[in-house]
């Protein structure tokens, strides 16, 4: 049998293209589907969030940071699922199907006709759509976490021994095409986005947004299925992670046991365990141990990177994001991180590191770390002071005990206003004085049509409008109905309600029986303008149209955000990449797994951080959030920078070469001769072993 097995291996070798497995073809083409899938719904979901369910800022950031917390939590369970149960092949299929699932579920939720029944452009039922999208979720989180410590080891294993070279290049293209779906879909679903659709109503096209992934999805996992034939499949190896979690556990349950004083101290901890496991398997243990616990302080980096997505998006939506040749979308601005990191990588590993090393510096990892760490809390500095330039072009709303009035005179007499008594009067003959009451907190307008005697109060808006729209409405000083384009009939002397505009040039059609005429505006971001109506707009050929500016259009341009995005990027290289690279060349070879695992919890913990503070946390000001998690960081970077002075750099290989050599295991003649072989593995495996970690 085993023979059998090993001929079907060949067969499915020899079908070679290029000197690769044909079978890789489908594994690379998989992925970047996969990554296009979830990158383009992860862009376009913190608005998701906040302009189609409705939720505020804060609980918009905390489920998009417990989501990605679940995405990074669930590829232990892929990984205990492949090595121990399934094995990789059979685990990508099932999880893919539940990915798939997942997606397209999300995609239905987001569909605001199927609740619409007043077909008024807004969901009846939000708990169906809240529902829908967090099963999707879930799902999500499920598929696209299982399947990643699994895809880039399956693709590595259609390789044979002496295909050491091409096994390089695929794990280049395989990084490659991560990078092409996550650039593409962080361009393209945004763009998808800002279209309208609709049945009944035309709203932005969530529904297209994350239709386009839900069906990359799709053909992620068909594509997938397709090379089944040609696949090599290894079976289920066991899991080390479950061998260490055991042993530990062992080892703490024996040492509790034995807590009394006349049982002899042993020199570690972990030393318990050796009743019962191998001196090998716990020296490997420690060894990881020690690299763990150098983890912990690590969650707070991605506390605050993962805020690319949430925090960064929506203090885009505040800004103009108009460059001239093009609009750029505010979750668009996602896509500065992944073309710095294919730009700042090379030049890091090719110019800046060897420089810094001529120069004498020893530029330790720990130490590029503890910087990438500091990079990251000047990107949060940054963020904070963009904030504050764009706190001072907001209004100035009122307070909670405070009230405002504006007042639209369109009647040609003066208005003497009570400041006391809060009674308004004009200077009619007889004098016409009114009583109004003002809202707490609340911002309104007062309308003094050509018929004094029918004034009124209008409610303003509190808030910017979403999404960087114009918020736009018509005061009709006509002396009967005016009929505007994409508006109801405005009565006369009454104002029409608000209506949200996108930046850009819009032209009103007003009509009254056969007269007509057309208003032409070119609009902003984030604006709030009111247009009065004079009883001369016809024979001025809307000429005369009197234009009130509520609320100013964003005047901070998105270009601000780049330094931020380029410090946060730079201290990704800094501390990601290295910190990789570190944890590999301090793990012993059947370990790197559970560092990697322990990698990927440290991200999980660091989004569970952003959803803690964002919820407990409540400051008054943006910006003074952005300087407490820069604050956190900095403080946290120095305590990592006391613990890594302390860390002693040691080679894995020689302590197991060693204990193996007491053991009796192997000998001497025969180590060596396998610590040499060891050591040039090494030096060919070692970029690949890292490119498949980062991925």
């Amino acid at each position: 049998n085993l023979t059998d097995e090993k001929m079907d291996e060949t067969k499915k070798t020899k079908k070679k293209c290029c000197g690769y497995p044909i079978s890789i073809f489908f594994i690379v083409v998989n992925e970047f589907c996969e990554r296009f899938s979830y990158y383009g719904m992860r862009a376009v979901l913190v608005l998701y969030f906040r302009y189609f369910l409705l939720w505020d800022d804060d609980l918009a950031t905390s489920i998009y940071h417990a989501f990605v917390a679940l995405c990074y939590l669930t590829p232990i369970l892929g990984a205990i699922i492949a090595d121990s149960w399934l094995g990789k092949f059979k685990t990508i299929i099932y999880l893919s199907i539940v990915y798939a699932i997942g997606q397209v579920t999300m995609a239905v939720s987001t569909i605001h006709d199927i609740t619409d029944a007043n077909r008024d452009g807004t969901p009846d039922n939000f708990t169906f759509h809240i529902a829908l999208s967090m099963l999707g979720l879930v799902l999500i989180a499920l598929g696209t976490g299982g399947i990643k410590p699994c895809v880039a080891a399956f693709g590595g294993d259609q390789f044979q021994e002496h295909q050491s070279r091409q096994l390089n290049t695929f794990f280049s293209v395989f990084y490659l095409c991560i990078n092409a779906g996550s650039l593409l879909s962080t361009l393209i679903t945004p763009v998808l986005r800002a279209q309208e659709c609709g049945i009944h109503t035309q709203q932005q096209c969530y529904p297209l947004a994350f239709g386009v992934p839900a069906a990359l999805m799709v053909v992620s996992l068909v594509v997938f299925i397709s090379g089944s034939g040609m696949y090599i499949k290894t079976d289920p190896e066991g899991n080390i992670m479950w061998s260490v979690c055991k042993c530990i556990g062992f080892a703490i349950k024996n040492r509790f046991r034995h807590r009394s004083s006349r049982y002899p101290k042993r020199e570690h901890w972990m030393d318990w365990a050796d009743e019962k496991y191998d001196k090998l398997l716990i020296a490997q243990i420690k060894i990881v141990l020690k690299v763990l616990f150098l983890y912990i302080p690590l969650p707070m980096f991605w506390t605050l990177f993962d805020q690319k997505g949430s925090r960064w998006t929506l203090q885009a939506t505040t800004m103009t994001g108009d460059f001239g040749a093009f609009i750029l979308q505010p979750d668009q601005m996602q896509t500065v991180n992944p073309i710095l990191i294919l730009t700042l990588v090379p030049i890091m590993d090719r110019l800046i590191f060897p420089l810094i090393q001529k120069c004498g510096i020893n530029f330790s990892p720990l130490k590029r770390m503890t910087v990438g760490m500091l990079f990251a809390a000047m990107a949060f500095v940054s963020a904070a002071l963009v904030q504050i330039e764009i706190d001072k072009t907001l209004p100035n709303f009122p307070s909670s005990s405070e009230s405002q009035l504006k007042v639209v005179n369109i009647y040609n007499r003066t208005l003497n206003p009570n400041r006391t008594s809060l009674r308004l009067s004009l200077n009619t003959n007889p004098v016409i004085t009114k009583a109004f009451s003002l809202i707490k907190g609340g911002r309104q307008t007062l309308i003094i049509p050509s018929d004094p005697t029918i004034m009124y109060m209008q409610e303003d808006i509190k808030s910017k409008p979403n999404e960087g729209k114009n918020a736009i409405r018509f005061v009709n000083g006509w002396t009967a109905d005016l009929n505007i384009t994409n508006l109801d009939s405005i009565e006369p002397s009454a104002a029409s309600n608000y209506t949200l505009v996108s930046h850009g040039k819009r032209d009103f059609v007003f009509r009254h029986g056969e007269q007509w005429c057309e208003f032409s505006r070119k609009f902003g971001f984030g604006a709030s303008y009111t247009f009065l109506i004079p009883s001369t707009v016809f024979s001025t050929d809307c000429a005369s149209i009197i234009e009130v500016e509520d609320m100013k259009p964003n005047s901070v341009h998105m270009a601000l955000q780049i330094p931020q995005y380029f410090l946060i990027t730079t201290g990704e290289v800094m501390f990601s990449v290295t910190g990789l690279q570190f944890s590999y060349s301090q793990a012993p070879k059947n370990m790197k797994s559970v560092l990697q695992a322990g990698w990927l919890c440290t991200n999980a913990v660091g989004n569970i951080i952003v959803l803690i503070v964002a919820e407990l946390g409540k400051l008054p000001k943006q910006w003074a959030e952005y300087v407490l998690f820069a604050s956190m960081l900095v403080a946290v970077s120095i305590v990592f920078s006391i613990m890594a002075y302390f860390y002693t750099y040691i080679d894995p290989a020689e302590i197991e070469a060693q204990i193996r050599k007491e053991q009796g295991l192997e000998p001497e003649e025969k180590e060596k001769e396998t610590l040499e072989m060891e050591e040039k593995d090494e030096g060919q495996k070692n970029d690949q072993e890292v490119k498949q970690t980062k991925i």
